[in-house]
């Protein structure tokens, strides 16, 4: 039996390093009980993440544990968690409080750009990235006049509720790594063909045998692509910042985000963005077995296709970690594996400046930079991002203008 290696592929430099240790069979679980996406993991030594803004109801709704309020400059969203317990956990009481908490929202801070509901059974939450909200609302203020008309007659299209057929939970739970850089686990010949890939990408650019490591290093672009989208608070913050610059970027969707807020999917494809596939339930992928992995991909396929009318052609592995299983999976099923070259760590809370200065040093041609949608620090420093891109000339775009 060969030894199983994970391979860090440092996507800045020629020669990946190798980590001389075995890979797990399957993904540690996290200890306590939790869900993909339901805790922001904070790196040893950056910083807590930053308190967000919260509103106070009046009269309160004692249902809504929270209502947050974020910015970008521009743009100010508040995101409404309503818990319902059991017995209250019904379509029409959900709407109803729905519609109560956009009300009282916008009332208590009528400078709101857009209010965004999720509600949810009270037994079992447990947060962001968890088991499925009962409903979802999104109602930007240009909205507010005319939303609940629309939702009597059926014509509201930012109203999503759970149909009760989502698929089910995963058994494996994944690990708090951050995605730094992408972990490769297989064989020394697996291990070896990878490194020739890689050398060869970063070398000439563009896809190779279904990968994207890099684009074209002779051409003044870049990529620019976001990981576990779509966030209710964070997400419309986003798409407002790179309408306003005239980018374009690539989305690298969690399936069970977008089932939750289908919306802000058609937002992103109406936006001129790419969608990518990150998996359904943001597990790590190493330790599943073909039928899971496929089962993880093809069920987010099928879900942003059905919802756009447009293939996915991109795929990120979550936390970076996958293998010749994944890929030859992923080849399978016609996606194109995208890594990155520059992570600036927004997801680490390393602060603006940190993530603006690491951004700078690192843009090279052909370069994919690597942001997360509800990572506060990128968000504050995307604008900057945008204008060091461009002063410096270069063109930010999707990984697949990249590709081509």
């Amino acid at each position: 039996m060969p030894r199983v290696l994970p391979l860090l592929l440092i996507t800045a430099a020629l020669t990946p390093t190798v980590l001389a240790q075995p890979a797990p069979a399957r993904p540690a679980p996290i200890p306590q009980v939790t869900s993909p996406g339901a805790v922001q993991p904070t790196a040893p030594g950056t910083r807590a993440a930053p308190v967000i803004p919260t509103l106070r109801l009046t009269p309160a709704i004692p249902e809504v544990r929270r209502v947050e309020v974020l910015g970008n400059g521009f743009l100010r969203v508040a995101h409404a968690l309503v818990l319902l317990p059991d017995r209250e956990a019904t379509g029409r009481r959900a709407l109803d409080l729905a519609t109560e908490s956009v009300l009282r929202t916008f009332r208590a801070a009528p400078g709101l750009g857009e209010v965004d509901v999720s509600v949810y059974r009270a037994q079992g939450y447990w947060g962001f990235g968890g088991p499925l909200p009962l409903l979802t609302l999104s109602v930007p203020r240009d909205r507010l006049p005319t939303f609940r008309a629309e939702i009597a007659d059926g014509r509201y299209d930012r109203l999503w509720t759970n149909p009760g057929t989502t698929p089910p939970e995963p058994e494996l739970t994944p690990s708090e790594e951050l995605e730094r850089l992408p972990v490769f686990f297989g064989t020394q010949a697996e291990l070896l063909r990878q490194r020739l890939d890689q050398l060869l990408s970063q070398t000439r650019g563009g896809v190779r045998g279904g990968l994207l490591y890099k684009g074209d290093p002779t051409r003044r672009q870049v990529a620019l692509t976001f990981d576990d989208v779509p966030h209710p608070m964070y997400f419309p913050l986003v798409l407002d910042l790179l309408r306003r610059d005239g980018a374009r970027a690539t989305f690298f969707v969690i399936g069970r985000n977008a089932e939750a807020y289908p919306y802000f999917i058609r937002d992103l494809v109406a936006g001129g963005h790419e969608l990518g596939n990150h998996t359904y339930h943001h597990v790590r992928l190493p330790g599943l077995t073909d039928a899971q992995i496929t089962r993880e991909l093809q069920t987010t396929n099928d879900l942003l296709t059905r919802l756009t009318g447009q293939p996915v052609r991109y795929f990120r592995p979550p936390g970076g970690q996958y293998s010749a299983r994944v890929l030859n999976v992923a080849r399978g099923l016609g996606l194109t594996t995208v890594f990155w070259t520059d992570d600036p760590g927004d997801f680490a809370n390393p602060g603006v400046e940190t993530v603006e200065a690491r951004f700078a040093r690192n843009l090279r041609p052909g370069g994919i930079i690597l942001l997360h949608d509800n990572a506060p620090d990128g968000l504050a420093a995307l604008p900057d991002l945008l204008k060091v891109a461009r002063e410096k000339g270069y063109r930010v775009d999707t990984a697949g203008a990249l590709a081509r």
